[in-house]
């Protein structure tokens, strides 16, 4: 039997147009019949005089015993021709229009079948922050435009806690990292957006221009940072959504294994020691509804990649997510990291990171665990060693053993960074879908 996905993909370039030319058929049969019954005494004359001339011209061509048939024919052509005329007019007002309104230049048709195959793509929720979520979601994107980015918000270094410092704002960074991740629009506006101002600007020193304009929206909207996201994502014309997971201010706390509380993300990833639970401060924080809903909903759903302590665990740690995906019905999997990080997930294999999350959420909140076997080059590996992050350790049968099913495979890009290959990635967690 076929899934419903793959069902809603088949019939992705027919969507929204079924009901559309049904209305065109039956306004036109209405319109035919209408002007029938009304203007038949005026109607009627003019066909009698086209025809009477139509047969003038084809007697002089055509035997009079074939006169009937030649009309007939001669009928057929010019109704052909008229087909032709409103099919070719048609389709040039509509490429005109779509020209006018997006500023492409070629391959409409193309443009138009792909953006209605992503509209009825398999509804992703993506949970966590940072570097790794907007890199998977690149890879999503060429799949469904139904996603929603679940973001962490407990951001406080940088450009983002000064913003969250001085005006008292959700932080906007990992915010804007998925906007332009999951963008749509030129290259040169997702690299303003990402634009960072250097040293030497005073003020302005170290903010992105991406947080200001998040800053300036949520100030026209009166404070309201939904509308803000949302008024970036029209900028951006970004394929899905993001929404944070919660819209309270709250930040991070740990207690490290010497029993020392630390509170903030950035002070706890430089204390250097091993964490042993993570809490939100403030503890309960309400849910965004927006969340909760898209979980609910999802036909697939990822978490991770991060940094599994201020990354991903802290989404886990709002009021009702982590029942929100215990209950989801859907294929859940989680994206373990390729390489560890610094004061954070020193030397942790594949495993370590699941029991990182098991220790600090009460409910089993995936039922899979992709992990990465691929290897990078030595001289990529050297690099990282002496900044002190090494190849996290694929121990797949201890994660099996755990009761969890291991998607285990080369999943690694390497450039002048080692991280995931969004496009590998995004493909295995496709296939889950309608499993």
């Amino acid at each position: 039997m076929i899934s419903r996905y793959r069902f809603r993909k088949l019939m992705a370039p027919t969507a929204g147009f079924r009901k559309a030319l049904l209305v065109f058929v039956l306004g036109l049969l209405s319109f035919a019949v209408g002007t029938a019954l009304s203007f038949r005494q005026v109607i009627l004359p003019i066909l009698e005089s086209l025809q009477r001339a139509a047969s003038k011209i084809l007697v002089r061509i055509v035997p009079p015993d074939s006169l009937e048939q030649a009309t007939h024919l001669l009928g057929g052509a010019l109704l052909f021709l008229g087909l032709f005329g409103i099919v070719w007019g048609i389709r040039s007002a509509v490429v005109h229009i779509i020209r006018t309104l997006t500023g492409h230049r070629g391959g409409v048709a193309d443009v138009f079948i792909r953006r209605q195959a992503l509209a009825q793509g398999p509804r992703i929720v993506a949970l966590g922050g940072g570097t790794g979520l907007s890199t998977l979601l690149r890879g999503l994107k060429q799949h469904s435009s139904n996603i929603t980015a679940i973001v962490t918000v407990t951001d406080d270094g940088g450009s983002s806690g000064r913003l969250t410092k001085e005006k008292g704002m959700i932080p906007p960074g990992d915010i804007r990292n998925c906007l332009v991740a999951l963008a749509d629009a030129e290259v040169s506006m997702t690299d303003l957006f990402q634009h960072r101002f250097g040293a030497d600007s005073g003020s302005l020193s170290g903010h992105s221009i991406g947080n200001l304009l998040i800053a300036a929206l949520a100030d026209q909207h009166h404070g309201d940072f939904e509308k803000a996201i949302e008024a970036a994502s029209d900028v951006l014309l970004i394929r899905g959504r993001v929404v944070p997971s919660t819209l309270s201010n709250v930040r991070l706390r740990a207690v490290l294994d010497n029993g020392a509380e630390v509170c903030g993300e950035t002070n706890i990833v430089q204390t250097g020691q091993r964490i042993r639970r993570m809490f939100l401060d403030p503890e309960l924080v309400q849910p965004h509804s927006v969340a909760l809903e898209a979980i609910a909903n999802a036909d697939v759903i990822c978490i991770g990649p991060g940094s599994v302590y201020t990354s991903v665990i802290p989404n886990l740690l709002v009021d009702g997510i982590a029942e929100a995906l215990r209950d989801a019905p859907c294929p859940k999997v989680y994206i373990c990291n390729v390489m560890t990080q610094p004061g954070e997930s020193d030397s942790f294999t594949a495993s370590e990171h699941v029991t990182a999350i098991l220790a600090n959420v009460e409910e089993r909140v995936f039922d899979c665990v992709l992990v990465n076997t691929g290897v990078p080059s030595s001289s990529a590996i050297e690099k990282y060693r002496d900044s002190g992050q090494f190849l996290v350790e694929s121990d797949s049968d201890r994660i099996r053993a755990m009761g969890f099913r291991v998607l285990a495979s080369d999943y690694m890009s390497e450039t002048d960074v080692v991280r995931h290959d969004p496009l590998k990635v995004a493909a295995k967690v496709m296939s889950l879908v309608g499993r």
